[in-house]
């Protein structure tokens, strides 16, 4: 059975990337990637480079900082969507000034009426130290908010740490 909405978490590097990719590729539909993710600097520019090798071919990719919501509404049945990933497009709304409350309730909406599977990956920032300025801890209070909402509105829920999945929600939790 696939699930309709999936999120897969982890901390930076942990290998959630790879294992939503391979979640979408188990599900035998047409892969769609949408990458939320915007190139400013050298470093940022290889982590994209790697992501797509690691992706391999076949892949149809969709760049959209901003408006993922509108990304999902065209998409099909015969499709199977990742979402990678949250947190940059959380950090994209926040430095672009955006409503963050009224952009993520849009997001969950699309995410509901999706006809295709969808797999957003997003990091656990939670479980370190309480940054020491405003704009980091809003961040961190956002991003814990929107992982909960989509959490809770997902069928399958997994914790990804040093490559290896914790299931926290639906099949095998």
């Amino acid at each position: 059975m696939i699930p309709k909405l999936s999120l897969v978490l982890g901390g930076a590097a942990s290998g959630k990337s790879a294992y939503a990719e391979n979640l979408i590729h188990r599900m035998g539909l047409d892969p769609v990637y949408i990458a939320t993710a915007q190139v400013f600097d050298d470093e940022m520019a290889q982590k994209v480079d790697r992501h797509q090798a690691q992706r391999g071919p076949g892949w149809h990719t969709i760049e959209e900082p901003i408006a993922v919501a509108a990304a999902l509404k065209p998409l099909s049945s015969g499709q199977a969507v990742l979402i990678d990933c949250a947190t940059l497009w959380l950090t994209n709304l926040i430095l672009g000034e955006h409503d963050v409350a009224a952009k993520s309730e849009e997001l969950l909406a699309a995410l509901g009426a999706c006809e295709s599977p969808v797999v957003v990956v997003s990091n656990e920032v939670g479980m370190g130290i309480v940054p020491d300025n405003a704009l980091s801890r809003h961040f961190r209070n956002a991003q814990g908010l929107l992982n909960q909402k989509i959490a809770a509105q997902a069928d399958h829920v997994v914790n990804v740490i040093a490559g290896l999945p914790m299931m926290l929600k639906g099949p095998g939790a």
